[in-house]
């Protein structure tokens, strides 16, 4: 396979193997309800998945199914090899997932059950009553998606198969903030934009939720925490596993954790050299409280944040979309929003399929944080809109003319977050950092993914800490972080829990930053010299592919089926 999509014609008759994976994006969002409120399309409104172990066994049983018959299927041409290809290894992760039993311990402080029957209210329309019915519906449906999620832990518990006590205790704590009369599922119905026709419901429904989630805190605490391991780290084989589905190909973990450990000592070498330019003769965190003591470089109030942010992403989408990006005009709009949370957290949502909700860049700010560092915060509205995830997301959704609907839907860590740090450092190149302050900002960034390889691949796998103390632990990861990261103890407080109960996931963005640019300089052996233009194209070809494994993405766009990835085959 040695063509990528975007040599496709502009537009494609749809294949057998097209209908093959729209049959099973339909399956998963029957499987997933909430599926239609991500991709904004009507139906099941209220609807959550059955997180309970009948609900388990019904999505492994239906994997296997769509896994035998994608085996089977015919292709027509590159664009359906990528497609099977995908298939195949998405499918056979999930296989692998399922009987690992991981379901049943699917639980941390970021991305689990545990958080996703919330955040799905962040995503639901509010401007009609319409909508306000189906907020109302999916509270009232809240408990009973809670219920199966409990069932699921318990038996992880019964079977052994249970989070660390880390994770158990930190979610009770949020599940209680849920849960409070002043907490999310309060304030989500008490608005004035609350049509007085549905409060009486809205409220009652509210109250339900909360009392699920209360419930919630009171089995982790209760049940679960009590029998919880102690020790954070996962150990090689469910690591491997999990690094697998977020990069999309195998890496040699202890190679990695040794470039990791390189790669972070060059961070922080670079970072010197800049400290210098900021203030002359100044060390990192000198140059640190130089500019964090520079009004003009502050921000006062998420109202100011908001606005900063959508003037810098504005300014940015109108010129590259001049010079080094293809941007269609659907993608030109990009919403920076505060989130209603205050985890901490920036994330990007992709727009619906018809863009009428666009896509958005959130920061759930945390409680009592009002003053913002540009110099800090630009790279991060890099990452998260242009050239970043809004490019990414943005482009997958509008190439619908090359890519069926699971394609569009896909989505892979590695590739994804990846390419969000691939683009921080491209603006660098670009002399979109070249104020020394900025730049700064954009290393302090990629310390801090350079440090979270070392952390998570140290703790998860027991491995020996750099300083040649011992192996690492839990206990040694906030220290670690907290000397690598210039940012508010609780932001790395969270960081670092998210690190211990989500093995795989934090390395994935620079471990994909690393493939990104060892594919782009392959790529650019293989057609030319490294110019504005040949980049242009490079950057055109490898996005039209859409977010896969690294393993897919190198055979749809290199000549050479046996490119090395990370010094194996992929």
């Amino acid at each position: 396979m040695s063509t990528s999509d975007s040599s496709q014609p502009s537009t494609r008759t749809p294949t057998p193997m097209d209908a093959l994976a729209e049959e099973w994006l339909g399956e998963l969002m029957d499987l997933n309800p909430e599926l239609h409120v991500t991709r904004g399309i009507p139906g099941r409104e209220g609807d959550y998945t059955d997180f309970s172990p009948e609900g388990a066994q019904a999505h492994g049983d239906a994997v296997r199914r769509m896994l035998a018959r994608v085996r089977k299927a015919e292709v027509a041409d590159a664009t359906d090899e990528i497609t099977r290809d995908e298939l195949v290894r998405t499918l056979e992760l999930d296989v692998e997932r399922h009987d690992a039993g991981e379901w049943q311990r699917d639980l941390n402080v970021i991305a689990s059950p545990a958080q996703e029957i919330r955040e799905i209210f962040d995503l639901m329309p509010t401007e009609t009553e319409a909508d306000w019915e189906h907020v109302a519906a999916r509270l009232a449906n809240v408990p009973d998606a809670v219920t199966g999620y409990v069932e699921a832990l318990r038996a992880g518990i019964a079977s052994g198969r249970t989070p660390a006590v880390r994770q158990a205790r930190e979610v009770a704590g949020q599940a209680r903030a849920h849960a409070a009369r002043d907490g999310f599922f309060a304030n989500l119905v008490a608005g004035p934009v609350v049509p007085d026709a549905l409060r009486a419901d809205l409220e009652r429904n509210a109250l339900a939720a909360a009392a699920a989630y209360d419930a919630l805190a009171l089995f982790l605490t209760d049940e679960l925490a009590p029998v919880a391991p102690t020790a954070d780290g996962v150990g090689r084989e469910r690591y491997a596993l999990a690094s697998r589905g977020f990069v999309g190909v195998e890496i040699d973990l202890d190679e990695t954790y040794a470039w990791g450990v390189e790669e972070l000592a060059r961070m922080v070498a670079e970072q010197e050299v800049v400290a210098d330019q900021v203030f002359p003769g100044a060390s990192v965190d000198e140059a640190v409280a130089y500019l964090e003591a520079d009004e003009a470089r502050r921000l006062h109030g998420t109202d100011a944040l908001r606005e900063w942010m959508q003037a810098a992403s504005d300014r940015v989408v109108r010129e590259l979309g001049e010079t080094h990006f293809h941007i269609p005009e659907p993608l030109r709009t990009l919403e920076c929003m505060i989130a209603p949370t205050h985890d901490g957290g920036i994330y990007y949502t992709g727009p619906t399929d018809d863009f009428s909700r666009p896509g958005r860049m959130w920061w759930a700010v945390p409680e009592g944080v009002t003053e913002f560092d540009t110099w800090r915060e630009l790279t991060t509205v890099y990452h998260e809109g242009v050239p970043g995830h809004h490019l990414q997301v943005g482009l997958t959704t509008y190439n619908s003319a090359h890519l069926n609907g699971w394609r569009r839907l896909s989505w892979n860590s590695g590739h994804g977050e990846g390419w969000a740090l691939y683009a921080e450092r491209l603006m660098a190149d670009l002399g979109y950092l070249d104020d020394p302050a900025d730049r700064l900002g954009m290393l302090d960034g990629q310390r801090m993914r350079a440090a979270r390889v070392v952390v998570d691949l140290g703790v998860h796998l027991g491995l020996p800490k750099p300083d040649g103390s011992g192996p690492w632990t839990g206990d040694d990861a906030l220290p670690f972080m907290l000397e690598n990261v210039n940012m508010p103890e609780e932001f790395v407080r969270f960081e670092v829990d998210r690190y211990l109960g989500w093995p795989g996931q934090a390395p994935s963005y620079k471990v994909g930053q690393r493939l990104w640019e060892q594919l782009r300089d392959a790529w650019v052996v293989q057609h030319g010299g490294p110019g504005v233009a040949d980049l242009k194209e490079f950057h055109r070809d490898a996005l039209a592919v859409g977010s896969v494994g690294f393993g897919t993405l190198r055979r749809a766009l290199l000549t050479d089926s046996e490119a090395l990835v990370d010094g194996r085959r992929s």
